[in-house]
């Protein structure tokens, strides 16, 4: 049998694609660093307002000794500060609509312009309404889809269409807004009435 040495063989490299929200970008890169820990190349996108979030806190210092871990941003749809320093934010829906127009481009850019190919690519289970399947499918790259929320929250979603069904949302003279879920590709829940 001609199996190469272990030696030789080239790290298994992983692309890491988290949904640009702090709670979704900590838990993703929690799991990017133990599998860098463990020997895998890891890319990491962030978007580019996260990214500068990040420098800025000093949360990137552990990266000083680890060639095998890098960050790659993509935009988000953010200005750029203001004279004055103003950090610009966005809503979560202009964040959403930007990213699920302009994020497929940008990904291909990122896959391209990496000096080793991707093995394998850790999507958050929220960045699935950008086409990253997409692109993976058409890369032939495996996928993960890694659901960074809590258990209780992904039971709420993965439930959302029987508690329409039995009539429980939404809450009959609730003062909460209303909002429209996508989760996969094609699949649509409403919650309202």
């Amino acid at each position: 049998m001609d199996a190469m040495p272990i030696i030789k063989q080239k790290k298994p490299h992983v692309l890491f694609i988290p949904f640009p929200a702090q709670s979704h970008v900590k838990c993703m890169l929690k799991l990017a660093r133990l599998l860098n820990h463990k020997g895998l190349e890891v890319t990491f996108i962030n978007t580019q307002s996260n990214h500068k979030r990040l420098i800025k806190s000093g949360g990137t210092r552990w990266l000083d000794d680890t060639p095998s871990f890098r960050f790659k941003t993509v935009p988000d749809g953010v200005p750029s500060s203001t004279e004055d320093g103003v950090e610009h934010t966005q809503t979560i829906v202009e964040l959403w609509n930007y990213m699920g127009t302009n994020f497929y481009d940008s990904l291909l850019d990122v896959l391209s312009g990496l000096e080793t190919p991707v093995s394998c690519i850790v999507c958050d289970g929220f960045m699935t309404y950008t086409n990253a399947m997409k692109a993976a499918e058409m890369l032939k790259i495996p996928v993960i889809l890694f659901w960074t929320m809590a258990a209780c929250g992904f039971m709420g979603f993965y439930q959302v269409k029987v508690l329409k069904e039995k009539e429980l949302v939404p809450l009959k003279g609730s003062i909460f807004p209303i909002y429209t879920i996508q989760l996969g590709f094609n699949k649509i829940y409403s919650l309202t009435s």
